[in-house]
C-alpha cells in the first residue's frame, strides 16, 4: 500500500531538497567532512545525524504523536524526546504571549473547566479542574489565561489587560462579567432561554475553541495540573494558526533559541 505524505511531511522533505539552513533558512549550506551541515552565510553548523533526529521530532511533535511512540520509530531514548517537546511548547508559551495584541471590536468571553474527575457538580464551581478564562475576537485570534478564580476582580483584570476600551463584549449571564460596561458594550446571552439571542449575539466562536482545544488534549491522554499551562498555549497557537503550515514557523523558533 502506497502511504500518502501528510502536508508537514511534504514541507519537511521540500525542505531537505532545497537544502535551507534551519537558523536563517538561506540555501547556503555544505556538508564538511566531518559529517556536519554548515551555513555559509550565517556559519552555524550542526551535526547531520542529529539534525535528522531533531528534524523528525518536530514533524511528529506538529503531527500530535506520542513520545513513546516516536522514541521507538527513530531510535531516540525517550527523555530526549520528551526534553525536545517540552521545550517547543515553553516556546510556544512565549511566542503566544509575544502575539497576543490587545483584542478589540466584537469579543466573545467564556471560560472552560479542563481536567479533574468529573464527580459531583459540574460547570462553575466544580473540584479539582482548571479553569480558563478565553477571550476571542471575531475574524480574529484567540487569547487564554489560567485563572485560580473565577471572582468578578479576576476576570476583570485579565479583561482589562488583553482587549482595548470601547471593544464590544459578548458573555453569557455569569455575575462576574455585570461589570463589563465600564469597558464598552456589553451584551449577554442567558443560555437558559437561547444560545442566540434575537439581535444575533451570542459566544458561539469561543465556545468553538474549547471544543477544538478539548478534542486536540484528548490525544495526550491526560495532562498534569502542572503542566497544563504550556499545554493550553500550544492549543492556543494551533488554533491561531490553523491556516498555516506550522512546522516551518516552528523549527524557526526552535533553531532559534533551543538547539541539543
Amino acid at each position: 500500500m502506497v502511504m500518502i505524505k501528510s502536508v508537514y511531511q511534504k514541507r519537511l522533505t521540500s525542505f531537505w531538497l532545497e537544502r535551507k539552513c534551519v537558523y536563517c533558512l538561506k540555501r547556503r549550506v555544505c556538508l564538511t567532512a566531518r559529517g556536519y551541515v554548515k551555513c555559509l552565510k550565517c556559519k552555524k553548523q550542526k551535526s547531520l545525524k542529529k539534525l535528522r533526529r531533531e528534524l523528525s521530532v518536530l514533524l511528529s511533535f506538529v503531527e500530535q504523536r506520542p513520545a513513546y511512540q516516536v522514541a521507538l520509530e527513530y531510535g531516540v531514548s525517550y527523555p530526549v524526546v520528551t526534553r525536545i517537546f517540552k521545550s517547543i511548547r515553553e516556546l510556544l508559551y512565549y511566542q503566544c504571549e509575544l502575539e497576543g495584541k490587545r483584542l478589540s471590536g466584537n469579543i466573545k468571553i467564556d471560560e472552560a473547566y479542563f481536567g479533574g474527575r468529573r464527580k459531583g457538580k459540574r460547570g462553575r464551581g466544580v473540584a479539582g479542574k482548571s479553569v480558563v478564562l478565553g477571550l476571542l475576537e471575531r475574524q480574529g485570534q484567540v487569547y487564554t489565561r489560567v485563572v485560580s478564580t473565577i471572582t468578578a476582580e479576576q476576570l476583570m483584570s485579565v479583561i482589562k489587560a488583553k482587549t482595548k476600551k470601547g471593544s464590544v463584549y459578548h458573555t453569557d449571564t455569569f455575575t462576574s462579567y455585570n461589570s463589563l460596561h465600564q469597558f464598552g458594550k456589553h451584551f449577554k446571552v442567558n443560555h437558559n432561554q437561547t444560545l442566540v439571542t434575537k439581535h444575533h449575539n451570542h459566544i458561539n466562536g469561543i465556545e468553538g475553541f474549547w471544543s477544538y482545544a478539548k478534542h486536540k488534549l484528548y490525544n495526550y491522554r491526560g495532562v498534569s495540573k502542572a503542566n497544563f499551562p504550556v499545554y493550553l498555549k500550544e492549543m492556543e497557537y494551533r488554533y491561531n494558526h490553523r491556516k498555516e503550515n506550522i512546522l516551518e514557523s516552528i523549527m524557526q523558533l526552535y533553531f532559534g533559541y533551543v538547539s541539543y
